[in-house]
């Protein structure tokens, strides 16, 4: 089921860093558009990412239950609803970064996990990734929250959820997909 999406590294000339943080760095790249002309576009570097949407009971059931999220996010001036997910540390390979976010954030282990698909977040300036994943035969533990992580677990059914984004109530762009993308082709597989 899993969709990879495949980079098309063409068109780049030169690269230069201006900033290297703890999340992301910045790059202004020399680039040869399509056409032959050239010029500079900035790039936001992120090492990518895993999402997790985990479901409490069997997917094929009637209306199963998802595990959410409700996180402070500074840059939403406020709470959001959103499904478990990470940055990849380096090396670490989409799965595991899946797992251990999935118990970091709500403490459950998962029997199973089914990658669903990978996507940019916004290709107009970043290379950054999400890998979903779908979580199944959870077990509950002991969430292990960063310090600037303050995270409250809402456990609700997917027609709620899916109702929520209709309702403008998940604005959380992964979240959304993940949502989704569980309801229209894992339900359905």
């Amino acid at each position: 089921m899993h969709r990879n999406v495949k980079p098309e590294r063409t068109g780049g000339v030169s690269s230069r860093r201006v900033y290297t943080g703890r999340v992301v760095s910045l790059d202004v790249d020399m680039v040869r558009f399509p056409d032959g002309s050239t010029g500079e576009l900035e790039m936001i570097r992120h090492s990518g990412a895993s999402a997790v949407v985990p479901f409490l009971d069997d997917p094929q059931s009637m209306d199963p239950r998802v595990v959410l999220i409700r996180q402070y996010r500074y840059a939403a001036q406020g709470h959001l609803f959103e499904i478990p997910a990470g940055r990849l540390d380096a090396g670490e390979s989409p799965k595991a970064c899946a797992r251990r976010e999935l118990k970091e954030e709500t403490g459950y282990s998962a029997e199973n996990l089914v990658a669903m698909t990978t996507f940019y977040t916004t290709p107009g300036f970043t290379d950054e990734r999400i890998h979903l994943f779908a979580a199944t035969g959870l077990s509950a533990g002991s969430a292990e929250l960063e310090a600037d992580e303050f995270v409250e677990l809402h456990p609700t059914t997917l027609s709620e959820a899916l109702s929520l984004i209709s309702a403008g109530r998940i604005v959380d762009g992964k979240t959304m997909v993940g949502l989704m993308f569980a309801a229209a082709f894992i339900r359905r597989a």
